[in-house]
């Protein structure tokens, strides 16, 4: 299988996580977020940095794992709470994700998009045993922004 992931050039080198908290993990958990496909690994970016600063390069990292059925761990929109696209459920999420990660209950968790729930984000533990055996950067490719989007 096949995830994006799109950052700054300076931080495309590696697969490389700062362990900051966000909506499925708390801080000091090190995963890495990545997307199904590269615009939603792009509408992401816009939304969780309020802006594209074009004076920087983008890159895709093209990640690929395992196709291993046991790996993944999928979150399913039925079994959340009603408002858990909310900032008020960060909590709630946050708490399933870190039980995820700490259990290392499989080396991925695919979680619905909040901005597309139809589509999907997949949480990839950088610290699950299985991490270096299954996980590779394939390659990276230079991302370019539509201007229109500034």
């Amino acid at each position: 299988m096949e995830l994006f992931r799109i950052v700054r050039e300076e931080y495309a080198r590696n697969l490389s996580s700062s362990g900051t908290a966000n909506r499925w993990n708390l801080k000091g958990q090190f995963v890495l977020y990545t997307s199904a496909t590269r615009s939603l690994s792009s509408l992401e970016l816009i939304v969780h940095r309020g802006a594209i600063q074009n004076k920087f390069r983008y890159k895709v990292m093209v990640i690929s794992i395992a196709d291993e059925d046991q790996l993944i761990k999928q979150i399913k929109i039925n079994k959340l709470s009603a408002n858990w696209r909310t900032l008020a459920a960060y909590a709630e999420l946050q708490a399933i994700g870190a039980h995820w990660y700490t259990h290392q209950e499989s080396l991925v968790l695919k979680v619905p998009s909040v901005i597309i729930p139809q589509e999907f984000n997949y949480i990839i533990n950088k610290e699950h045993p299985a991490f270096s055996g299954k996980v590779k950067l394939i390659r990276k490719e230079d991302f370019y922004w539509d201007t229109r989007l500034f």
